[in-house]
């Protein structure tokens, strides 16, 4: 039987603990709390609750109707079988003064010697600080990715179109555009590695296409421009298998002459899309209208920064659009260009040059610093 000293002693040392854990819970960033499970309440909430989220145990109803809403189901789990006695789930939650704040919280089932829940503990964490360098980091990661992916599709674009216009270039100078491309490709396939707003996202999601089937890409475009005008006729003329490019761009290249189209035309006028391999090599999307065309002295202005032409009106917009259609085409090596055609009205035409190999390859194993062969 304990001694009286040891009594006092197992006491002391039970309230040495409890101030212990009472200093841990009034400065902790953690807000603690118990309910109990027959009658679905709050037994208690740890000071910080008020820090945190502005409640306390008095006013603590939509604090408690958020970290409760789930106990009768859950309880109903557990007497169906469900043994897991542990919880944590995200959730939204309402301060005191009208923000809503993320969290996480997590939760325990209490059981007794009958294994019947009797109340169940948890603590809910604020989110806010970890969401908000997450974005950080994300933009950080896309601010980057951007700065560094810009001069490189310049570069891309600019040795395809030596690829497929140098057939008359001795093999050393075709040699050098190969290790360019392939030391492009491997800096792209790392910012898409490493570096893009989706890799931090989603660890291991794969890398984005970096080739298209051009026919079935103004398929998709043209079936989107039939939502808008009644009547968009498609033609496709040998045109390549793939071609290399980044497909959400060259999309949104057409979507936008395409937009243009349907917003300078008459409901009932009719658009032409065709595909086809260009006379000069590489391939050629056309996007015709039959409307009024361009006035004559707006044709080299048409793609400026900001320029609306004359006939503009009412029609809303910014101006920024061809110059973004021409932008993505730049990157890409080639070209958007428009002129009148007297029996049809605008035609807007984007170039690509088409390398002699599609499809991005990366730098071999025991490949030198510049991406050559050993034995080069």
């Amino acid at each position: 039987m304990p001694t009286v000293d040891q009594l006092q002693a197992e006491l002391a040392l039970a309230r040495a603990n409890a101030a212990r854990y009472r200093l841990l819970l009034e400065h902790s960033d953690e807000v603690s709390w118990m309910a109990d499970c027959a009658t679905l309440q709050l037994t208690w909430l740890g000071p910080a609750a008020e820090r945190q989220f502005g409640y306390t145990l008095a006013n603590a109803g939509a604090l408690g109707a958020e970290l409760l809403g789930d106990l009768a189901p859950r309880l109903a789990r557990h007497a169906a079988g469900d043994g897991d006695l542990h919880l944590v789930r995200e959730a939204a939650l309402a301060h005191a003064d009208g923000r809503v704040l993320p969290v996480e919280i997590a939760s325990t089932l209490i059981v007794d010697a009958a294994g019947v829940p009797v109340s169940v503990v948890g603590v809910v964490r604020d989110l806010s600080a970890r969401r908000e360098l997450a974005e950080q980091q994300k933009k950080f990661a896309s601010m980057l990715s951007h700065e560094f992916r810009t001069p490189l599709s310049t570069i891309d674009g600019a040795v395809q179109r030596l690829e497929m216009t140098g057939a008359h270039h001795d093999e050393g100078t075709r040699k050098r555009y190969r290790k360019i491309q392939t030391a492009v490709d491997r800096m792209l396939a790392l910012l898409d590695d490493y570096l893009s707003p989706e890799r931090m996202a989603s660890i291991g999601r794969a890398r984005q296409p970096d080739e298209i089937s051009p026919a079935a890409l103004l398929r998709e475009v043209a079936e989107q421009a039939r939502t808008r005008r009644g009547r968009v006729d498609l033609r496709l003329e040998a045109l390549p298998q793939w071609m290399r490019c980044d497909p959400a761009g060259i999309r949104l290249c057409l979507e936008i002459l395409i937009d243009n189209a349907v917003k300078y035309t008459d409901a009932n006028t009719p658009l032409e899309l065709l595909g086809k391999t260009a006379m000069e090599g590489g391939v050629e999307f056309l996007v015709r209208d039959a409307g009024a065309g361009v006035p004559q002295a707006e044709l080299e202005h048409i793609f400026a920064k900001s320029f609306r032409g004359s006939n503009a009106g009412g029609v809303p917009g910014s101006g920024l659009g061809l110059y973004m259609a021409r932008a993505i085409a730049d990157v890409h090596g080639g070209t958007v260009t428009v002129r009148n055609v007297s029996e049809s009205g605008a035609e807007f035409r984007i170039w690509l040059p088409v390398g002699p190999a599609t499809g991005k390859n990366l730098a071999r194993p025991g490949g030198n610093s510049d991406n050559s062969s050993d034995a080069s």
